[in-house]
Order: C-alpha cells, then sequence, then structure tokens
C-alpha cells in the first residue's frame, strides 16, 4: 500500500505549512484553553482531509492561498466534530488517548469543540468567497443529521441498508465531499469538474467510513477501538445489516435488539460479531467498498494524467487499504 507521505508528494511543501499553519492557531494565552488545544493539535493524525482539498486543487490548477485556507477550514472543522462526537458518544479513548471530555469533562470539552469551530470559520471567512462558508453551513447540516439520523436508527427495529448509507453519507461522506469540492473551487470556475470532485470526495467518504465500520468486527489492537464498540453503542453497521438480511436469523436479530436497548453484555457482542463475519459480512462490506472504489477511480480517470490525479488513485485504495 502506498503510503501517505508518497501521496502526499504532489502537495508536500503546502501539507507542511498547513501543519504549521493548523499549530499557529491552536495557541491561546487562555492557560486552560491553551493546555487543551496542545493536546488536541499533539494528535491531529494524518490530515487526511486537508490532504484531499489540496490534491483535488493541484489536479484542476495551481495551489494558492484559498487553497490552504479552505484546507485549514476543513480541518478545523472535522478536529471540532471529533470533539463534540466524543461527547455525544461518552467515548473515552481518542487515537489512544484519553478523550477531551474523559481527561476535562463535558463542559469544557464542549466549549474547545466551540473554539476550534469558530477557527474553522475564521480562515473560511479569510477566503471571501460566499460559496465556501455555503459548503461548510450545508456540511455541518448533513453531519448534524447523519448523527441524529444515527441516534435515532438505534432505537428502530428495522435493518436496512439504505438507511446504513444515509446516515454515513451524512455523517461521514459530507465532509470528504466537502474538502474535495473546496480544493477544486479554489483552483477553478468550472463548475463541472468541481462538481466531478465533489462527487469523487462523497464516494471516497463512504469507502472510509465502511472500512471504518469493518474495523469494528476485526480485532487488532493498531485499530485504536475495540472490537464490537459500535454495537456496544447500539449502532448496527453494514456488515451485521448484511447478515442479518440474508440470514432472517431470528435468534441474532434478538441480540440485536438487546445491543439496541444497551442490554448486550460481552458475550452478546462477540457473539454477534462472530455472526457477522462468519455470515459473510465482512466480505460484502468490502466488496460494497471495492464497487465505490471503482466509481470513483472512473471519476479521476475524466481529468488529463498527471501526478496530482496519480495521488488522488492512491489516496482511494490507501483508504479501502488502511489498518487503522
Amino acid at each position: 500500500m502506498t503510503s501517505i507521505q508518497h501521496i502526499s508528494q504532489p502537495v508536500s511543501k503546502e501539507m507542511d505549512l498547513c501543519r504549521q499553519r493548523f499549530d499557529s492557531f491552536m495557541t491561546h494565552n487562555n492557560v486552560l484553553l491553551n493546555e487543551v488545544l496542545q493536546r488536541v493539535a499533539a494528535r491531529k493524525g494524518k490530515m487526511m482531509r486537508p490532504l484531499l482539498t489540496l490534491l483535488s486543487a493541484k489536479l484542476l490548477g495551481e495551489i494558492g492561498e484559498n487553497s490552504i485556507l479552505a484546507a485549514l477550514t476543513f480541518e478545523f472543522f472535522h478536529t471540532a466534530s471529533l470533539i463534540h462526537d466524543d461527547i455525544v458518544d461518552e467515548s473515552a479513548v481518542r487515537r489512544g488517548d484519553d478523550s477531551v471530555n474523559k481527561a476535562y469533562d463535558n463542559k469544557v470539552a464542549v466549549l474547545v469543540g466551540d473554539f476550534i469551530l469558530a477557527n474553522a470559520l475564521d480562515a473560511a471567512a479569510q477566503v471571501n468567497d460566499p460559496r465556501l462558508v455555503s459548503i461548510l453551513s450545508k456540511t455541518a447540516k448533513m453531519l448534524a443529521d447523519g448523527e441524529l439520523l444515527q441516534l435515532h436508527n438505534i432505537q428502530n427495529q428495522e435493518l436496512k441498508e439504505e438507511v446504513y448509507f444515509h446516515i454515513i453519507k451524512g455523517k461521514t461522506a459530507a465532509l470528504f465531499a466537502a474538502c474535495a469540492e473546496a480544493g477544486a473551487m479554489s483552483a477553478t470556475s468550472h463548475t463541472a469538474d468541481i462538481e466531478r470532485l465533489r462527487q469523487f470526495g462523497e464516494i471516497v467518504g463512504l469507502c472510509f467510513q465502511i472500512r471504518d465500520d469493518i474495523f469494528d468486527y476485526v480485532a487488532g489492537d493498531e485499530i485504536g477501538k475495540p472490537t464490537g464498540n459500535d454495537l456496544l453503542e447500539g449502532k448496527v453497521t453494514l456488515p451485521l445489516i448484511y447478515a442479518l438480511n440474508v440470514t432472517n436469523d431470528a435468534k441474532m436479530l434478538h441480540l440485536v435488539h438487546l445491543a439496541k436497548q444497551g442490554r448486550a453484555d460481552h458475550d452478546i457482542l462477540q457473539t454477534l460479531v462472530n455472526f457477522a463475519v462468519n455470515s459473510g459480512g465482512i466480505d460484502y462490506a468490502e466488496q460494497q467498498m471495492k464497487r465505490l472504489a471503482q466509481q470513483a477511480h472512473s471519476l479521476l480517470d475524466t481529468f488529463p494524467d498527471s501526478a496530482a490525479r496519480q495521488s488522488l488513485h492512491n489516496y482511494v485504495e490507501y483508504v479501502m487499504m488502511r489498518s487503522h
């Protein structure tokens, strides 16, 4: 699998600048705020979303200041959303470390998340293009819609694949779509090209979430979350949805309903994980991810060949093959 460093090569200088600018925003003279910001900045991860923004801009032209600001806008937005998600999910761990709400409390986590979200708004305002603000607001609404639908779906006894895709399109794919769209918009005014890259980003985001959901059924310390974690929260994702729908196993369906009600112990969760794996749920999820990835590759092939296009092809493969 191609490394992130290799994928980043066409935009390596711009990515370095993004990291520096991100870190410079994550400081403050308020002692508590600065302490938490530094904690968050230290674990910013691979910065997959700004990389997508910059590669999208590079694919269509030259990377300018607006491209950097667009990349920062959505990295700040993503960072804030993770802090808020941990509060909603009552998660104690984020990337192998205590989450902000665990290390401090919900009040601190909400306020720090709000501060980082304000950084996203600040970066977007500097672009001075209402289209970027529109993309940002639309994305925020879609993420909230997706997360609320997921919470509502915990109480829903039906297990439909179409509902699952609706949820992940909002909670995950919308942000990837926004990153690619904003990057494209910073480099060209050609609306057809911008729309194709928005579609590309959305498809990549779907693949990203399916891979994340597969992790929940595959043991391994590298993943950073325990097997069955989604089920523990009452969330039923694609591998198990497929297994239930293809087998119509009444006993397993009963266990799923217990999980949705928060009444499943470790043995029940492990039984459901094994059932999903043994019934072909992982294989099916992999097939769906590969089908989507092919669509993403096909969209890319409508653009002229370039180093940026090859990196975006590799980006898709990285999303599919990543181990955490």
